[in-house]
């Protein structure tokens, strides 16, 4: 016996996952011409059969479709629906790279057969210029991880872009120590939030932006320490207080919202937001959230279907912008 042949098992179920579903069924003689002509491999119909019955009695789904028409895998790991949804968040996600985008999408494509892979590939759009060229992204996010997991503090480059006379990018490059608690994902970034050793605050780092991590034997400060957390860092609820990532104190805001932008509303700030009657065009919203800059230019976005009730630091912060858009209009030179 070859050493081919003793892995034929596993070849007919690399087979089945790759050329069948419920609408290629494959028969034994299909099984036996791909068996030859992918692995080099012969065999005979009983033996596929046998292979089969183990491959059923392993655990596979492993539907016979009719005599003439043969088997077919019926169920994998991810259903369809499961590998659409994956493809589209890391297509989406532009702090991975083109390169790396591809390389994940084709390994998705091992969890369905080749035809309903085909079906759904089609319909996916990489845009390259959205995407970051950043091929260590992922080594960052292992070492950030391991970090996080054995308790860690983490010395970091981090980069930010800088304005220059030149058509090449320049950065500038700060070096930090960082307690880091947890890896983000929102508004299509990835970000470590953690605490700078010189502070007692939280902030997060875009991971795109970071250069390099090493990994340091100092143990990391505990976020109970540096935040209203104690027994755990709740990284969802910092996200949903921390809209678009910008790092602020947290304090309680009320917004009076137009009755149409309801569902706009939860879905900008959450399902958990308290909303209450004001009138009979109005709602009020209320929220616990960081005061930010960020914070104000997303809710001018909505014009003057949104006003600020509390605090009145935000109220300020939007009529200041709004003064300064006004004059950069009034001022414009034609």
């Amino acid at each position: 016996m070859t050493a081919n042949s003793k892995l034929r098992l596993l070849y007919i179920r690399d087979i089945l996952s790759a050329y069948s579903d419920e609408e290629h069924p494959l028969n034994s003689t299909d099984i036996i011409s791909l068996l030859e002509s992918e692995y080099g491999v012969s065999c005979e119909r009983k033996t596929v059969y046998d292979c089969i019955e183990s491959l059923s009695d392993y655990g596979y789904d492993i539907v016979k479709a009719g005599t003439k028409k043969g088997f077919f895998m019926a169920s994998r790991e991810f259903e369809l629906p499961e590998i659409r949804v994956l493809i589209d968040a890391v297509q989406s996600a532009d702090f991975i790279s083109a390169k790396k985008t591809k390389a994940l999408l084709e390994k998705f494509g091992k969890y369905a057969s080749k035809y309903q892979y085909s079906k759904i590939i089609k319909q996916v759009y990489i845009d390259n210029r959205n995407k970051r060229n950043n091929e260590n992204l992922f080594y960052t996010i292992n070492e950030l991880h391991d970090a996080i997991i054995s308790n860690k503090q983490v010395e970091v480059i981090y980069r930010k872009r800088k304005i220059s006379d030149d058509v090449k990018p320049h950065y500038e490059e700060k070096k930090l120590t960082v307690n880091p608690y947890c890896l983000i994902w929102a508004n299509d970034h990835y970000y470590l939030v953690g605490n700078h050793t010189d502070y007692d605050n939280l902030i997060h780092l875009r991971i795109d932006r970071i250069k390099s991590v090493a990994a340091t034997e100092t143990r990391a400060r505990h976020f109970s320490e540096v935040s209203t957390y104690t027994l755990r860092f709740d990284a969802a609820d910092y996200s949903n207080k921390h809209l678009s990532m910008f790092s602020g104190d947290i304090k309680p805001v009320e917004l009076i919202c137009k009755n149409e932008i309801i569902e706009e509303i939860l879905d900008e700030f959450g399902e958990k937001t308290k909303i209450f009657p004001y009138d009979g065009n109005s709602f009020t919203a209320r929220l616990n959230l960081a005061v930010t800059q960020g914070l104000a230019s997303k809710i001018m976005q909505y014009g003057d279907a949104i006003t600020v009730r509390t605090p009145n630091e935000l109220r300020n912060m939007i009529i200041n912008k709004s003064k300064s858009v006004l004059a950069a209009y009034d001022g414009e030179k034609r």
